[in-house]
């Protein structure tokens, strides 16, 4: 990646984009206050739903919040997924945004961010990539279809965000044992215990680092 874009700032203004719970941008902050992301300035949570706890989360840890409510960008029950992009790259842009992570957010990204931030975007996703990822694929759906696969070993993946759902070359990915007595919903908690809040500070730290090319 071309550090220049970040002059002579030691740190990295960094974005975080939710749509739920928010427990991958906790992961961040507990990262962050712990001292282990020191090239990381966590300056902005972006929500794509105004009823996110993931906003009280950044609330409690005096995060500047946004919300673009996709909602707010249906018309005649359509998405407006331009709008929705132009609105999005002009608050990054507006608070000096240098790198992106998308946390559980469940908007696609569009041409315009992605090319303002291309190889600055990156995404945790709850599969070992190539396995039950693309369209479709996000939430309890990915652990379902792990354990409907029988598969024994799952795990998360950090990637690069480009134009194609997961398609992004791959950060970091952690291993993780599926059990005999796994649910769908045990196996997600597991998942993000044993990975996703792992590798997600740790690839968000060598992005503002300038460690990732």
């Amino acid at each position: 990646m071309n550090i220049d874009i970040y002059k002579d700032r030691q740190t990295r203004r960094t974005a975080v984009l939710v749509s739920g719970g928010g427990t991958n941008l906790q992961a961040i902050i507990d990262a962050s206050s712990r001292g282990d992301m020191p090239h990381a300035d966590i300056a902005l949570v972006v929500s794509s739903d105004r009823n996110a706890f993931a906003l009280e989360r950044a609330k409690e840890a005096c995060i500047a919040r946004t919300v673009l409510d996709e909602m707010d960008y249906m018309d005649n029950d359509v998405f407006d997924g331009v709008r929705y992009d132009d609105d999005l790259a002009m608050v990054l842009q507006k608070n000096s945004i240098d790198v992106v992570v998308l946390a559980g957010f469940l908007v696609i990204v569009g041409s315009k961010v992605l090319k303002l931030y291309k190889n600055r975007i990156i995404n945790v996703h709850p599969s070992l990539i190539p396995s039950f990822c693309g369209d479709g694929f996000y939430g309890l759906f990915v652990h379902e279809a792990a354990l409907n696969r029988g598969v024994k070993i799952t795990g998360a993946t950090v990637h690069f965000v480009n134009e194609i759902t997961d398609g992004g070359k791959i950060i970091m990915q952690k291993a993780v044992e599926v059990m005999d007595w796994d649910t769908p919903e045990t196996l997600q908690r597991r998942v993000m215990e044993q990975a996703e809040w792992i590798i997600l500070p740790q690839a968000l730290e060598a992005l503002c680092a300038g460690k990732l090319e």
